[in-house]
């Protein structure tokens, strides 16, 4: 099995990754209600996406942080 860290996004058929463009975030929903919807929209898969043409992997280095704080604190800008 391919880990995150290993899979190749240039491997993927761009037409079967959502485009963040068409992701909307409802900012009067609290914010762990805005991240289910975010990965709703986004087919429980918002490390993957591409954004017209290009196409997306999010990763973040290894720290004391995990993800879903950085996710939290990025929906509280928006």
């Amino acid at each position: 099995m391919t880990t995150f860290k290993e899979f190749d996004i240039r491997t993927v058929d761009p037409d079967t990754l959502v485009d963040a463009d068409t992701v909307s975030v409802d900012v009067d929903l609290p914010i762990p209600a805005r991240m289910e919807d975010m990965a709703r929209q986004m087919n429980n898969v918002p490390h993957y996406f591409r954004s017209g043409k290009t196409l997306v992997k999010v990763s973040h280095i290894v720290t004391d942080v995990q993800l879903n704080d950085l996710m939290e604190n990025w929906l509280r800008t928006v």
